[in-house]
């Protein structure tokens, strides 16, 4: 078997709001067992990484903090490689906070370096209109993610940053750089955290607009599911296509395929 890591995204692919997707335990708790690398990658800054493996730990996922990369992480990283000791402005919860603290920048009210959005819940236009101002006063608008909505379940949704983004940019004139998938950045950044080549890497996802674009561009090995907010019939709006494209993480399960996406054995076709 050649060597071979998985980046997987979460919402859609490895669980539906509070339920996993069946042969999703299964599956994750099998990468460990065969000592074969993974990493989730969610491009929700809101919660922690320990947030988060709290959530899958309870649903059956036998995984660690480490286990966890969120567009949180990969911004306050971005942000401190380019400018150490900063201060940021942030429009957003507790998951982003956290790690631009531990990134070693300082939340301020006043000139700040950077005006970061993420997602929030309890957004107000007052925050939205001080983060405009010091935009125009020259912060850098930085974006967690794109992402025009989250599903929220039960066919429901809420705006999602992308949206928040929008605005500031449409009354700002500037466009914000964000960091989160499809971006390279957090890309590169989750391939590098599991010591991994290019040709090594495997992007599970259920979006083709985030997690196959991003990977694709990357020359990663993609496999879509259709599991999530992705359906068959949407693949032709596309100019651009995944490497496999299964009905759900379960089909992984079945060795002959598994060994196919390990070998680099690349159909286009659904492979169920």
């Amino acid at each position: 078997m050649k060597k071979k890591g998985f980046l997987i995204d979460m919402d859609g692919v490895i669980y539906k709001g509070s339920e996993p997707i069946p042969g999703a335990v299964e599956f994750i708790n099998g990468l460990r067992d065969q000592g074969l690398p993974f990493l989730f990658l969610t491009n929700n800054s809101q919660k922690t990484s320990r947030d988060v493996c709290y959530k899958l730990n309870k649903m059956g996922f036998r995984v660690t903090d480490a286990d966890i990369f969120t567009c949180a992480m990969a911004t306050a990283r971005y942000l401190a490689s380019k400018k150490e000791n900063g201060t940021a402005y942030v429009i957003g919860e507790g998951g982003l906070l956290t790690e631009l603290y531990n990134a070693g920048y300082s939340i301020v009210d006043d000139q700040p370096d950077y005006v970061i959005i993420g997602e929030g819940r309890t957004i107000m236009l007052e925050s939205v209109d001080k983060a405009l101002n010091m935009i125009m006063k020259g912060a850098k608008l930085i974006a967690t993610n794109l992402d025009p909505n989250c599903p929220m379940g039960d066919g429901k949704y809420r705006a999602g940053c992308g949206a928040m983004v929008a605005m500031l940019e449409t009354a700002s004139g500037i466009k914000a750089f964000s960091v989160g998938k499809p971006s390279p950045v957090m890309m590169r950044m989750a391939r590098k955290a599991l010591q991994l080549t290019t040709d090594e890497t495997v992007m599970i996802g259920d979006t083709m607009g985030t997690d196959i674009l991003g990977a694709g561009s990357m020359g990663f090995t993609t496999i879509l599911t259709l599991s999530g907010v992705t359906k068959e019939e949407d693949l032709t709006h596309f100019g651009y296509s995944p490497d496999f494209i299964i009905r759900s993480i379960k089909d992984l399960l079945n060795e002959e395929l598994f060994a196919r996406v390990v070998g680099n054995t690349v159909l286009t076709d659904v492979m169920y």
